[in-house]
């Protein structure tokens, strides 16, 4: 049977549109919040002997992540086959050390809960700093999907004359890949951060900006306070309005009108979070991970009970 996928907190066009690449059934999920703010999951659709799917992106993900355990150990009581997790957007990826004495570091935390509960992981651009990659603290098979070239074909297609710029020296070989698969030049500026609000930003091997049109690149805007810097610095010198695009647009309270108001000519995102900036689809490369995922061969431990994972020894 055709594997069947829920929608919880996800754009409805994404889940339509994932079901028409993949060929999966658009599964009917009920999850709504009483008033004392306790979640009330039901689940519709047969999903015996079947794969599942939970889309969920993971903005606000102590609003949503009880919710997808609920929904995924209903899912195994009702004979799911297996249960995966495409999570466009992946939460708790920052927090990647404990920086002072006693600091939870929430990204191997939260890896270890989504790891007990799933049997794979799709993500986008997962903001891997200090953790080498999504194997480093999941425990299950994990598929991080790339955007830059969904980035690279808009940028070929909208940009006259490109230059594209990354906000600080994280950013660099991401915007160096984009650049290659665009064809275009690029700089990288330099990023002081001392707290959640309070970012300052320097120009370093900026080109000759006479005819060009910055484009900024960055994986995540919450507060926007490093593409309101880089925009200011492109600004003193004598660029034209430039572009601002983000993998995830959180653009948290009033980010998104501050970078608006900072001198941006346009403000672009990929659909991992749905946003009225939302231009690039990664449905494509998404739907690809699921079809690889749906076409592995069931493991044995993957059935509701007696599940092995991965770099577990049987006992």
């Amino acid at each position: 049977m055709n594997p069947v996928l829920f929608s919880l907190s996800a754009s409805p066009d994404m889940a339509a549109h994932l079901c028409a690449e993949t060929g999966m059934e658009l599964g009917e999920i009920v999850w709504r919040q009483f008033p004392d703010g306790e979640s009330y999951v039901r689940l519709l659709s047969s999903v015996r002997e079947r794969d599942v799917v939970l889309l969920c992106t993971l903005d606000r993900p102590d609003t949503k992540a009880l919710a997808l355990l609920f929904a995924a150990d209903k899912a195994r009581e009702m004979g799911a086959r297996r249960v995966g997790l495409v999570a466009p957007y992946l939460a708790y990826m920052r927090q990647d050390k404990a920086f002072n004495e006693g600091e939870a570091v929430t990204s191997v935390t939260f890896a270890r809960l989504l790891s007990r509960t799933f049997d794979a992981l799709i993500t986008v651009d997962p903001h891997l700093h200090r953790h080498s990659d999504l194997g480093a603290v999941y425990s299950i098979p994990a598929i991080a999907v790339q955007a830059a070239p969904a980035i690279a074909g808009w940028i070929r297609q909208e940009v006259p004359n490109p230059v594209l710029v990354g906000p600080d020296e994280e950013s660099g070989q991401w915007v160096e890949e984009i650049a290659g698969l665009a064809g275009a030049r690029y700089a990288v500026l330099r990023k002081e951060r001392r707290g959640d609000y309070d970012v300052s930003i320097s120009a370093a091997n900026l080109p000759d900006l006479s005819n060009l049109t910055p484009v900024i690149i960055d994986d995540i805007a919450s507060s926007a306070r490093t593409m309101i810097e880089a925009v200011h610095i492109l600004r003193e010198a004598a660029a034209a309005a430039p572009i601002a695009i983000v993998v995830h647009p959180i653009l948290a309270g009033d980010a998104f009108g501050k970078l608006q108001a900072a001198g941006t000519g346009r403000i672009v995102s990929t659909d991992t979070i749905a946003h009225p900036s939302n231009a690039i689809s990664v449905v494509p490369q998404i739907a690809a991970a699921l079809k690889a995922w749906r076409n592995e061969t069931a493991r044995p431990e993957s059935s509701s009970a007696g599940r092995q994972r991965v770099n577990e020894s049987p006992s």
